[in-house]
C-alpha cells in the first residue's frame, strides 16, 4: 500500500516545544537561542507511567532544519511517520525519538562548538539531552541513548559519542561526512573557481548570496559548504572563517587544512578507541554511488574502527547516491532501539 499523499495519523505521539539554550546565547552570528525540538514518543508510552525508554536523538545534515521533517514527498513517507510505522507494527522495542535543530545563518553547525557558529555540541549535549531526561521517561545512561544522523548529521553520529561517550552508546550514520581528502578537496577546486566572479574574496560572495534568493547562481551550494565548514572547522579567534585553500588557485594552506582534517571522523578513531570500543551500536551506510564520494569515507570508517579491535558494526553499501536515501533511517533506527534496549 503507498503512503497518502497528506499528514497520516500516528499511533504515538510527537511533541513540539521551544528550547531556551544557554549554550547559544550570544552566538557569534546572532543565531536564535531559542530553538524547536521534536521529541516522538511511542504507542502505548501514556498507558504505563513507570516504564522507561530508550531514546535515539536525530541530526539533520547541512542546510536541514528540524521543521523538514514533516515534509512529504510523493510515495516516501516522513521520516516522523515512518518510525511510528515501525513502533506501531512492532517491528522494533519502543524507544523515545528526539529531532534536534542545529541550523545557523550559513546553513548548519556540523554539530561542534566553534568560535565562529557557537556552542553546538556543547547544545546538544548540556542543554537537549538534559532536557529530554527531565521531561521524559527515558532511561538515563549512555547504554540506553543513541545517535542518528546523515551526511554531516550522519557525521555528529560518528563524532558526538566519540566526544561523550558518557552520554552515547549507540550511533548509526548514514552516508556521514568522513575521508575528507575525497569529500571535501574537489569541492574547493569548484569554489576556486567560482571565487573567480567575486575577485577571490567569499565574503563578497556571502554578501551577494544574502541580498538574492538563495541558490540561484551555479557556485551557491559549493560556496554555501565552504563557507560553512570554514566556519566550523576553521574560524579565527574572532570568528571569521578561514579557507582552507588558496582563493585563487585552490592550493591548500596545510595549516589550516590540518584543523579540518583533526575533524575528519576516520582519522579521530585511533585517540578515541576506548569510547568506540564501549558502544552498545554501530551503523555504517551508504550509497554505492555518493556524490561526495562518502561511500569510500564509509569503508575508510570502518577500516579505522577495526584497526582499533572494533568489529561489532552493521556495514552495507547499497544502490544509491547522496539523495533520496531517507529510507535507510527506519532500518538503523530499529537497529539502534534492539540494541539500546535493556
Amino acid at each position: 500500500m503507498s503512503p497518502l499523499p497528506w499528514n497520516a495519523e500516528l499511533a504515538g505521539r510527537l511533541d513540539r516545544h521551544v528550547l531556551a539554550s544557554p549554550s547559544l546565547a550570544g552566538n557569534p552570528l546572532g543565531d536564535p537561542a531559542e530553538r524547536p525540538l521534536l521529541v516522538y514518543v511511542p504507542p502505548g508510552y501514556d498507558d504505563d507511567p513507570e516504564r522507561r525508554y530508550p531514546s535515539v536523538y536525530v541530526l539533520q545534515g547541512y542546510t536541514g532544519h528540524v521543521g523538514m521533517w514533516p515534509n512529504r514527498s510523493a510515495f516516501r513517507q516522513p521520516f516522523p511517520e515512518a518510525a511510528d510505522a515501525l513502533f506501531a507494527a512492532g517491528d522494533a522495542p519502543p524507544c523515545i525519538v528526539v529531532y534536534v535543530d542545529a541550523w545557523t545563518a550559513y546553513g548548519g553547525s556540523q554539530f561542534v562548538d566553534s568560535p565562529g557558529t557557537g556552542r553546538y555540541h556543547t547544545y546538544l549535549c548540556e542543554d537537549v539531552v538534559p532536557f529530554v531526561d527531565a521531561s521524559y521517561r527515558t532511561l538515563p545512561d549512555p547504554a540506553h541513548r543513541g545517535v542518528q544522523g546523515k551526511s554531516s548529521g550522519g557525521f555528529g553520529a560518528m563524532i558526538t559519542p566519540m566526544l561523550r561517550p558518557d552520554l552515547f552508546g549507540g550511533m548509526a550514520t548514514h552516508a556521514g561526512d568522513c575521508l575528507y581528502e575525497l569529500l571535501y578537496i574537489p569541492e574547493f577546486a569548484k569554489s576556486a573557481r567560482h571565487l573567480r566572479d567575486y575577485e577571490g574574496s567569499i565574503q563578497r560572495w556571502w554578501e551577494d548570496f544574502q541580498g538574492r534568493v538563495a541558490f540561484t547562481k551555479a557556485g551557491d551550494e559549493s560556496l554555501l559548504m565552504t563557507l560553512g565548514v570554514a566556519a566550523c572547522f576553521s574560524a579565527g579567534e574572532d570568528g571569521t572563517p578561514v579557507l582552507p585553500f588558496e582563493p585563487h588557485s585552490g592550493q591548500l594552506r596545510e595549516d589550516v587544512w590540518e584543523r579540518w582534517l583533526e575533524w575528519d571522523p576516520v582519522r579521530m578513531v585511533p585517540a578515541h578507541a576506548d569510547a568506540l570500543g564501549g558502544l552498545r551500536a554501530i551503523w555504517i551506510d551508504a550509497g554505492k554511488s555518493d556524490d561526495w564520494y562518502l561511500d569510500l569515507g564509509a569503508e575508510a570508517f570502518r577500516d579505522a574502527l577495526a584497526k582499533v579491535g572494533v568489529d561489532d558494526v552493521r556495514f552495507e553499501l547499497f544502490e544509491g547516491t547522496h539523495s533520496r536515501i531517507e529510507y535507510r533511517y527506519p532500518l538503523s533506527l530499529a537497529f539502534l532501539a534492539e540494541r539500546l534496549s535493556p
